[in-house]
């Protein structure tokens, strides 16, 4: 049992190989012709397959909406049955048949063609170099041809779909992370596409987890230390900030005190001008949290000033905003 699993995972890994060495290769062209007929797609990116080729079909739909390309699933045996109609003039369609001659989707190819709509394909056909093997018929009905070819299944008795998936899953996540990059596709982009779940909790911004307005403790440069300790008491996040019309001077936090009372008997006669650190540590609203988070550790601190560019008091994040967000 333990070869045969090695087997499988070396041999689908030599389809790996042998497919990356034709994208930068031979279907170097080809490639880069499908990305760019689905960069200027004006629609949607119409992903359909049967079968096994299906369930790669919808993970291929479901990367390329995650990664900014409007797309998605098609099921063959329901478009000859209408669905066809969710194909409109200005989509691609991307077909996926290991065999290209899977009947389902040849149905569908008269009304593509009919709509004007740019056919890209994913078969198995060995298409390169040029000629080397006849064209299946899906093949030859696209406007650009792509080769997943692999040499053998990985499955013992050469049936099960299992090199030949691997291959054509990887082949639409290459099409879909270069369309991606093309469009200039950005971290930020991704996390406006993931708002909910794990993924989206980590990409969440500061602005949406910090503390703002009247939460904000905030002092003046005079300030008595008394109204400086009830402030940060009553806002209860263990610092405050010391402002000069709404700019940051400094922040005085709960081990400020701490180390001022060792050192001084006469803290409550100080003002917070005195007592201030200055120069903290701060954030921009727009930076992902996980950005503060990074820097709370590094620092040792649980509080971070968030301020705009020209260092107007915006918020304040604390340690336990993040706890929530499953990065703590």
């Amino acid at each position: 049992m333990k070869n045969t699993g090695s087997n499988v995972v070396r041999i689908e890994a030599e389809a790996l190989r042998a497919l990356a060495e034709r994208i930068e290769g031979p279907m170097a062209q080809d490639f880069d012709r499908a990305v760019d007929r689905m960069h200027s797609c004006t629609g949607r990116v119409v992903v359909t397959g049967m079968g096994k080729s299906g369930i790669i079909a919808r993970k291929i739909a479901a990367t390329l909406n995650s990664t900014g390309t409007p797309a998605l699933y098609m099921h063959p045996a329901e478009a000859i049955h209408g669905d066809l109609g969710m194909v409109v003039k200005g989509d691609v369609a991307l077909a996926l048949s290991f065999s290209g001659e899977t009947e389902e989707i040849l149905q569908l190819l008269a009304t593509i063609r009919r709509t004007g709509v740019t056919l890209l394909t994913i078969t198995g056909d060995k298409l390169y170099p040029a000629n080397s093997n006849k064209k299946s018929t899906l093949a030859q009905a696209a406007d650009v041809a792509l080769d997943c070819s692999i040499d053998k299944e990985a499955c013992p008795m050469g049936l099960a779909p299992s090199a030949s998936t691997t291959a054509m899953l990887a082949l639409g996540d290459a099409l879909a992370l270069a369309l991606a990059e093309k469009r200039g596709f950005k971290e930020e982009d991704f996390a406006n596409l993931h708002p909910g779940g794990k993924l989206g909790k980590k990409l969440a911004r500061v602005s949406q987890l910090m503390h703002a307005g009247d939460a904000v403790p905030k002092v003046e440069r005079g300030t008595k230390m008394p109204d400086v300790i009830y402030e940060m008491s009553r806002k209860g996040l263990g610092i405050t900030t010391v402002v000069e019309a709404g700019k940051l001077l400094g922040v005085i936090s709960d081990g400020d005190l701490r180390r001022l009372l060792e050192k001084r008997k006469d803290i409550l006669n100080l003002t917070a001008g005195e007592c201030l650190t200055a120069n903290p540590k701060t954030i921009l609203p727009e930076e992902f949290a996980m950005t503060a988070l990074n820097i709370m550790e590094t620092k040792k601190i649980t509080s971070l000033v968030v301020t705009d560019a020209q260092g107007q008091v915006e918020g304040i994040i604390h340690l336990h905003d993040l706890w929530g967000t499953q990065m703590v």
